[in-house]
């Protein structure tokens, strides 16, 4: 699944008429990166949640055939944010198989078969990329990367509200990309109707019953969050020099 229906209001004044999915890098909307990242990797049937601008994305996808089967959750007349969209989309990802699940808004080339590779082989029900870089909420993790809690850096706030040995656990970044099996669906499903809800403070308040787990990739590779100014032209700016990098292998093979 691919979360491309936020409002992007930091992309402002591009986001007033563009929906944030869209925004481009080395000329590629990042909706049609992450869907090529995931086919990459086997992904045959992707969905997709639309809301803000939501006839752009569809046309989109009309526009450029990727091969794939791709389906539309459409969160029109309200946006449900991460874990009600998840459970809008759930028809669209129930079998047997893990689902993928990737921002729309991060650009990165962190190894995604790596990540699919582990969670298949822990048996967790969810495998959460994370990493060491600074950010105002971590996830807390035991030493075998289970997560545990979360913490708001800033205010000491905690989820679960009480946790136990605290220092003991290490505080890491999620980056927007996760592998769940289809029992986070079925967690989910325990919502009485559908509501706006974010999947992380749910994971964080159901983490003892919820076998959650940390990845941090051993392999090095570049992340960006393109919903910031900043943080786009870093991430245009990594393509142009990947790009180069990789003219550069052909002309020596």
């Amino acid at each position: 699944m691919i979360f491309a229906a936020g409002i992007g209001s930091r992309l402002k004044p591009w986001t007033d008429r563009h929906p944030k999915a869209l925004v481009e890098v080395g000329g590629v909307p990042m909706l049609a990166h992450v869907i090529n990242r995931m086919k990459a990797v086997g992904v045959t049937d992707i969905a997709i949640n639309v809301h803000h601008f939501a006839d752009q994305i569809e046309q989109y996808l009309i526009n450029n055939n990727f091969g794939l089967n791709i389906y539309v959750s459409d969160e029109r007349e309200q946006l449900l944010d991460t874990g009600g969209g998840l459970l809008k989309a759930a028809e669209f990802l129930s079998g047997d198989d893990p689902v993928i699940v990737h921002n729309a808004d991060i650009f990165s080339d962190v190894d995604l078969a790596g990540l699919i590779e582990t969670h298949c082989n822990s048996g967790a029900d969810a495998t959460l990329l994370v990493s060491y870089r600074q950010s105002s909420r971590g996830l807390l993790f035991d030493g075998k990367m289970r997560m545990r809690g979360w913490m708001n850096h800033a205010t000491g706030e905690t989820r679960p509200e009480h946790i136990v040995d605290i220092e003991a656990l290490k505080p890491l970044a999620f980056a927007g990309i996760q592998v769940i099996s289809p029992c986070i669906l079925d967690a989910l499903s325990v919502k009485r109707q559908l509501e706006p809800f974010s999947i992380i403070p749910f994971y964080a308040d159901n983490c003892e019953n919820l076998d959650l787990r940390g990845y941090v990739s051993p392999k090095q590779y570049f992340w960006y969050d393109v919903g910031k100014p900043e943080t786009l032209s870093a991430a245009r700016q990594e393509f142009l020099v990947s790009d180069t990098e990789l003219k550069l292998t052909d002309i020596h093979k």
